[in-house]
This record gives structure tokens, C-alpha cells and sequence, in this order.
């Protein structure tokens, strides 16, 4: 599940949402959003069936497997606060959902595959995990290599970074710094966590 990489589009409309954000599978999410299949039953999901497909939303959208998702719902639920919403803002630390959304790459799976590949640095160390979790001070920069440095500043002109209040980001020098925790209005996936954490606590 971590590394899923079967048709795009398909989980797209399944789940109703632009989870991959691949040019194919925005455009077959164009001209067909109904979920795939000749002949789709239109009968309404079930509590559970709804409870299911938020959870996979948020695990095909952050390339979370099943057992980091309830590791990451363990580590939050004997937190205060919205166990919900508490899941999603340590999703969005993940280092590959920052530099996704810097606009270093324009999908996730492409920045999975850049920090697996060693082409970032956190605090000038090369950092491989793409599920290392940033804190406040944390400094995101590409390697010092100038194919890695002209690749992104080629991916950068041309992409559409999210402006993040919590991360400043250098497109000049390649360098996203961390300047706190982001809020409830910083999550970028719309799903309902609250039935995930009614289906996670079963």
C-alpha cells in the first residue's frame, strides 16, 4: 500500500477525489468520475463502506500503509484534542508531503521517490525516510549537486506550490525552513476524520 502503483486513476474515482495528481488520471478523472466499471450500481454505501473509503483516502493520499496509519492514530489518540485532526497535521509533516508541497515535485510519489533517493538534506544531513516527521527550525534543502539543483529548479518554474504559513520557502537557494506546526486550516486533503477515527477505534 505504501508504494501502490496500480491505475491512478482508478482509486481517483473510486474514492471520488483527486487523490494522484498524475496528468492521466486528472484527465480520465475529467471525463468519467463515476467509480470504474461497465455497469456502476448507484445503491448508497453502507456507514462502514463511507467509514472504509476516508481511511483510504488519507492512506493513498500520503502513501501510508495500514500499520503506520494505526501507528500514526496510536501515537495521537492519548493526545488532547481532536484525534481526528491531530492524524492529519502529523500526516502533513511527513517530509515528502513538505516537499510536495513546496513544490519541489508535483505529485507525492515523485517526492517519496526523491528523499528515498537521497536528493534532500534536513539540517545538512541526507535524510531517506520519507516519513521523517519535520519540527520547528527543520531546514529542507536539495543536495548539493547541480543535476539535482537544475532538475528542480526545473520542476519549481513550472509547478504550483501551496502557500504554507508554517513553511518559508527560497525558491532561489532551494530551501523550505520550518517555522512551526501547521493548523487545521493547513490540511490539504478534504476527508472526514472523524469516521476514520470512529473506524480506527473499532
Amino acid at each position: 500500500m505504501a508504494r501502490y502503483t496500480g491505475p491512478k486513476a482508478r482509486i481517483n474515482r473510486r474514492l471520488g477525489a483527486m487523490i494522484y495528481e498524475t496528468a492521466g488520471a486528472a484527465r480520465a478523472m475529467e471525463r468519467r468520475n463515476t467509480p470504474p466499471g461497465m455497469h456502476t450500481r448507484g445503491r448508497r454505501p453502507s456507514n462502514y463502506g463511507l467509514a472504509l473509503m476516508e481511511k483510504q483516502k488519507i492512506k493513498h493520499y500520503y502513501g501510508l500503509g495500514e500499520r503506520q496509519l494505526r501507528r500514526y492514530f496510536d501515537a495521537v489518540s492519548s493526545k488532547q484534542g481532536n484525534t481526528g485532526e491531530l492524524l492529519l497535521l502529523m500526516c502533513e509533516r511527513r517530509l515528502d508531503n513538505i516537499v510536495r508541497r513546496c513544490g519541489f515535485t508535483k505529485t507525492r510519489p515523485q517526492a517519496r521517490q526523491g528523499v528515498t533517493h537521497g536528493h534532500f538534506l534536513v539540517n545538512g544531513v541526507k535524510v531517506t525516510k520519507p516519513n521523517y516527521l519535520l519540527r520547528p527550525g527543520d531546514v529542507v534543502e536539495v543536495r548539493d549537486r547541480d543535476g539535482l539543483k537544475n532538475l528542480y529548479r526545473g520542476v519549481i518554474a513550472n509547478a504550483s506550490p501551496d502557500a504554507l504559513d508554517w513553511v518559508a520557502f527560497d525558491s532561489e537557494n532551494l530551501k523550505a525552513t520550518v517555522q512551526g506546526l501547521p493548523g487545521p486550516s493547513d490540511i490539504s486533503l478534504p476527508v472526514d476524520a472523524n469516521s476514520v477515527v470512529e473506524f480506527l477505534s473499532r
